[in-house]
């Protein structure tokens, strides 16, 4: 049995929660909503729903970054003694019903990492989409593998204890790029990944966060630094492919 969680990484995004907390109310698991510096608005929303549901808020005085959040979340879980936490975004691109199917197989894999695989509608953006495609790229050759079909979906079941892991011996970009960093790390410590299709869509008010030059900086930063590792870990990662 694993003992599962569920982080929700929260900047200005109060659009869903409300209708989020409740659909999750059906699992009856702890759900841990990490408020990374968002404005008095969004604060005032979280602050509302504290009076309607259970869940742990931690916050960031000041806006650190999505990937900073969940890592935030990570720590607290593994403190606590959580198993799994199932990361989910609050932007209502995820299919929620998809949630259950998550978590059983992370109760059938409890030493996988369960991944979510997208599957588009015609409303995502075709630069979203293409640009998708080149960090997939860089993410195959830096884990030197094809197992991770998509390294960007916010909507996946982490291992808790290897997760924090690899956090705390590293210091990983705090934003956009970890989403593909923390796989292809995870990936050179030998986890195995199971990919989930799931429905994503782009609401019509939905509200993005990605700073262009900031945030390809910095995903561009980290593919580097990625490569660099997966030089210095060549023979030892063909070792184990070849063994696979």
């Amino acid at each position: 049995m694993i003992n599962a969680c569920i982080i929700l990484p929260v900047y200005n995004h109060p659009h869903y929660l409300s209708r989020l907390l409740c659909y999750l109310q059906q699992f009856k698991l702890p759900v841990i909503l990490v408020d990374d510096g968002s404005d008095v608005a969004c604060k005032c929303v979280i602050a509302t729903l504290q009076q309607q549901f259970d869940f742990t808020l931690l916050q960031h005085a000041e806006n650190q970054g999505k990937g900073q959040a969940v890592m935030t979340a990570i720590q607290y879980a593994d403190q606590h003694g959580f198993s799994h936490a199932l990361q989910l975004d609050v932007d209502g691109q995820h299919d929620w019903q998809d949630i259950a199917r998550f978590l059983a197989l992370a109760e059938q894999n409890p030493h996988a990492m369960i991944i979510g695989n997208p599957v588009f509608d015609v409303t995502v953006p075709k630069k979203r989409l293409y640009g998708r495609y080149m960090t997939h790229v860089w993410v195959w050759i830096n884990a030197l593998s094809l197992e991770i079909k998509d390294s960007m979906c916010g909507f996946r079941v982490y291992p808790v204890a290897a997760t924090h892991q690899v956090i705390k011996n590293h210091s990983l970009q705090p934003r956009m790029g970890f989403d593909s960093e923390i796989l292809v790390r995870l990936s050179w410590q030998g986890m195995r990944f199971i990919n989930v299709k799931t429905k994503v869509i782009y609401p019509a008010d939905g509200i993005s966060h990605f700073q262009l030059w900031r945030d390809n900086w910095g995903i561009s930063k980290t593919h580097a630094r990625l490569l660099a590792g997966m030089l210095i870990r060549f023979p030892r990662l063909l070792k184990r492919r070849w063994q696979d």
